[in-house]
């Protein structure tokens, strides 16, 4: 699936952009794990790699991780760089459901 069509694969769909070598990627990772469960597939979430995803963290202009960015029907409508609470990234998310 390439990110066009990632991005509207439900109304609402969270992109994380992260890296490895990011400690606040790190503690996110259990924080965005826990939003999966929560939310139960009724918002697609992806994480992708910076590193491995260079010409896409172009296109988006990431300059900084992790960098969230929500779409709703495809178009971006919140994004945010940096280490967050996890209820107030939750609340941002289902507040576009």
């Amino acid at each position: 699936m390439d990110y066009t069509e990632a991005i509207k694969s439900t109304p609402v769909v969270l992109v994380e952009f992260y890296a490895d070598w990011c400690p606040h990627c790190q503690r996110m990772m259990p924080v965005i794990d826990q939003i999966k469960e929560l939310l139960d597939g009724s918002v697609d979430i992806y994480q992708l790699n910076i590193d491995l995803n260079e010409k896409l963290a172009d296109i988006e202009h990431i300059s900084s991780t992790p960098t969230f960015i929500i779409y709703s029907d495809g178009k971006q409508v919140w994004r945010e760089s940096g280490e967050m609470d996890g209820q107030a990234l939750l609340d941002k998310i289902q507040s576009f459901m």
